[in-house]
Order: structure tokens, then sequence, then C-alpha cells
């Protein structure tokens, strides 16, 4: 097989963003996501209300990523955790190509550029629903870019298809509409500049995306949820607890040498224009500032707008390029040593895999209260279980139906009030012991530290049960 180097440079890329995306399940939510696809596979339902906590049990929930947590059990169930591992690894890494693919200045400034912006989105991947929705996003992007290059009304036919899809994955489906809503704003603006200048505006772009995103809001519908999803992200979006307490909402912290990407990304895209002096596309721009003002609010949206990012530098990268230095041409290599070099990248892959996949015991050792868990399962304790909010998820996959939990990563469910009591508990503030004896609390696994472990350990009504460097567990006298 006779590789060019532009073909080898293009293929080790990917590769080594495939090799990147390998990590352990880490997720605190991953656990409930599990337990939710077994119940729906043993069932053969999906829940409409809360099925796992004693403290709200049967109140209504909206479980908007039903196929993604079947998903996530079929493929447990099938291949443990390697397949989960790999599959998602392939999904982000299939989202990083399709905006490749978007980009000019292909192989160099478009793969450096990719680089750039998966080294500053790399804090967020993990086997998580929104992996899927970095994917669908980089989808919608991708045909709606064929749409504006051609104009051929074909390209939009995938968006409703893909909604259908998206919405029964992930509620991220309304950052489709989002995105088509920009490229209306950019075509609309279009026109208005045409009627400025006395020219007669073509209407077609804007009608047919018009057309489009009424298409897919309408898709939207077919889902469990009917026309309760359309409000859901925006309720979740205007939740108080969620943004002052959860952390992937908070703002990138770029004291944390893991956002420095994000960083450098955020001024290339200020400088490289500057340099380079290249005209920049309406719209593309304004998906760049709308997601990168989201991203600067929340972490959550790092990723998505480092799809929206890359077209842009990519072009003003290659621009710069051409108007530096004649290139010269790469240098030509023997026919057979650039597929070795894949083969080597290849193996280096399934090496990073294997590793990874040593590491997971490790992780969930060091990341969840797995030690306690297996305590309560051979001592069987009797009582509600006050937990962690982090660690409900886990105790969800462990301890269910056995022990219900008290609250979990499904902050939608419980709300903004039942959460701030549940922290005023967490910190031992006064009033903690009737809160718990009126929710008919008896045990209780915190971490150590804690303001309610503090508390509890002077308390004479409570006693240490289980104690390790992770979690202490309490038993009521």
């Amino acid at each position: 097989m006779h590789l060019t180097t532009r073909q080898l440079f293009a293929i080790l890329l990917f590769l080594g963003l495939f090799a990147m995306t390998l990590r352990p399940v880490a997720d605190p939510d991953f656990w409930w996501h599990l337990r939710t696809g077994q119940l729906i596979t043993e069932t053969g339902t999906i829940p409409h209300s809360d099925p796992f906590s004693y403290t709200l049990p049967g109140k209504a929930w909206i479980a908007h990523e039903w196929l993604t947590e079947f998903v996530f059990y079929s493929l447990y169930r099938t291949g443990g955790f390697g397949l989960l591992i790999i599959t998602f690894s392939l999904i982000i890494t299939a989202s990083f190509l399709l905006v490749y693919l978007r980009s000019p200045g292909r192989p160099y400034a478009a793969g450096f550029t990719v680089l750039l912006a998966a080294l500053a989105s790399a804090p967020t991947w993990g086997v998580r629903p929104q992996m899927v929705s970095l994917l669908l996003t980089a989808a919608f992007l991708f045909f709606l870019d064929k749409f504006q290059e051609k104009q051929r009304w074909q390209s939009l036919l995938l968006l409703p298809l893909l909604t259908v899809l998206w919405v029964n994955l992930h509620a991220g489906y309304f950052l489709g509409f989002a995105v088509i809503g920009l490229h209306i704003i950019g075509e609309a603006v279009e026109i208005l500049k045409a009627l400025s200048h006395r020219e007669r505006p073509s209407l077609r772009p804007a009608l047919l995306l018009s057309a489009a995103l009424a298409a897919c809001v309408l898709a939207a519908l077919a889902n469990p949820n009917t026309t309760h999803i359309l409000t859901y992200p925006f309720e979740t979006l205007t939740s108080n607890s969620m943004m002052q307490f959860i952390q992937e909402w908070f703002s990138p912290d770029f004291h944390q040498p893991e956002w420095i990407p994000l960083a450098v990304l955020i001024l290339s895209l200020i400088a490289l224009p500057l340099l380079a002096r290249r005209p920049v596309p309406l719209t593309r721009v304004l998906l760049a500032v709308s997601f990168g003002f989201a991203a600067l609010r929340s972490m959550r949206f790092v990723p998505l707008f480092a799809l929206t990012a890359v077209p842009l530098l990519a072009e003003q990268l290659a621009g710069l390029a051409r108007a530096g230095s004649q290139v010269r041409p790469p240098p030509r290599f023997s026919r057979w040593l650039n597929p070795l070099v894949v083969i080597l990248v290849l193996l280096a892959s399934g090496l990073r895999f294997v590793s990874v996949l040593q590491e997971q015991p490790k992780s969930e050792a060091e990341r969840t209260p797995l030690a306690a868990a297996d305590w309560i399962l051979e001592n069987r304790p009797a009582g509600n279980l006050y937990n962690a909010y982090g660690w409900g998820g886990y105790l969800i996959w462990r301890l269910y139906p056995d022990y219900p939990v008290y609250i979990d990563g499904r902050a939608d469910v419980y709300g903004d009030e039942f959460i701030y009591d549940y922290l005023r508990i967490y910190y031992g503030q006064p009033g903690w012991e009737h809160a718990l004896e009126e929710a008919g609390v008896r045990l209780a696994l915190v971490e150590p530290g804690s303001g309610l472990e503090n508390t509890m350990r002077q308390s004479a009504d409570w006693r240490l049960a289980y104690e390790d460097t992770l979690s202490v567990l309490f038993v009521r006298k």
C-alpha cells in the first residue's frame, strides 16, 4: 500500500486522537445511566417516574437519555467496559473527523487546528451521553456546510431524521435548533446587506433553512415524552442549584493546566485573523461567538465551541501559510516506511487501550465508595440511606433495589428546593438531625472531612460503622 505524506499525516492525526480519547469510565452519572439501561432492557418500558430514590418516589422523570442508556447497558452486557470505552472513543474521534472535513487547509492547517481543539476539549471527554450530542452537533454543522457550499436542499433532508434519533439519545438535541437558527440569522443579515446596496437578495437559502428548522422541531416530538421534551432543556438551563453546585456547569478555570489549550484556542481566534487578514464568513463567526460565550459560561459547552472554532482558525492559518514563504514539498519516504509507521501507531493505540482497561478497576475504587458498598451488601444494616450527591449514581448501580438513594445526579428530578435542603444537611447546618429523622434516615454515607461527617462524630445518636480513606458510614444508634 502506497501512502503519501499528506495521507500519512491525516491517518496519524486521527489514530493519535483516538488514543487520546481512550480513558477509564469516570463520570459519576454513568452508573445510574447503566442501571436505567438495565431497567429498560429487563422491563421493556421507559420510566416516566423516579424508581431509584425513597425521598421522591414516583416523582415525574423525563428520561431524555433513555436510548443512550439502553445502548450503554447493551454494550456493557456484550463487551463490558472495554466495548463502552472503544465505542465512545470512536464517537469523539468521528466528531473531530467531521469538523476536519469541514475545514480549509487540509491536511496540515486543518490538522493542527483540530489537534488544538481536541486538547482544549479533552477534560470533558468520557463515556457520557454528552458525547453523543457532540457527534450529532458535528453532523448538523457538516450537512449545513454542504448546503451552503452547493445550495442543494437535499443536504438538509437528513437533519429531521437525525433529530428523531437525537431527541431520544440526549436533551442536547436543541443544539441542532440553535445551529440552524444561527445559519438563518446569517442569511437574514446577507439579505439586509443586499437590500442596503439595492441589490436583489436571494431568499431561497433562508426559506429552506427555516423549513428545515420547522421540520426538526416537529421531528423532536417523536419521543416518549412528547411535548414535554421541548421545555426540558430550558428548565435545566435555568436551574440555580445546578449552575451553582454541579461542577460541569462551572466556567473553565484557566488556573488549571488542563484548560490552557482552551485559552490558546481562544487567543488564536483573536490573533490569527489580525495577522492573516482574510475575510471570515458571517455564519461561522456567529457560531464561534455564540458557542464561545457558552463555553466561557460553562465547561460543558467547550467541546461544542471547539467544533465551531476549528474551521475559522484553519482558514486563517492556511491563509497565513500561503502568504508566507514558499512552502517546500514534504519529503518522500519509501513505500514501506509510511505503512510501517501506521502499523506501529496502531499497535501503540492497542497497548494504550489495554492499559486503560487495566486501569478501570483502580479508577472505580478511587472515585466511588466501592468498599463501603461492599460492606453494606455484606452486613445489610437496616434503614434509609443518606448519601453524598456524587455517589448516588454508583449506589443505584450497586445497591438498587435494596437500598434506594437519598439523592443522585438527576438534579432535574429533585429540583432546586430539595437540593438546597440536601446541602444544608451535608454541611451539618442546624436542623440536620430533624431533617434526617423526618426522612427516616438510619444510615449516612459521606466523604471524610464533610460538615456532616464532623458533626456526626460528635453526636451521641450516631456511631461510626465503617471508614476508609474515601468514605465514612454512620449508623443511627
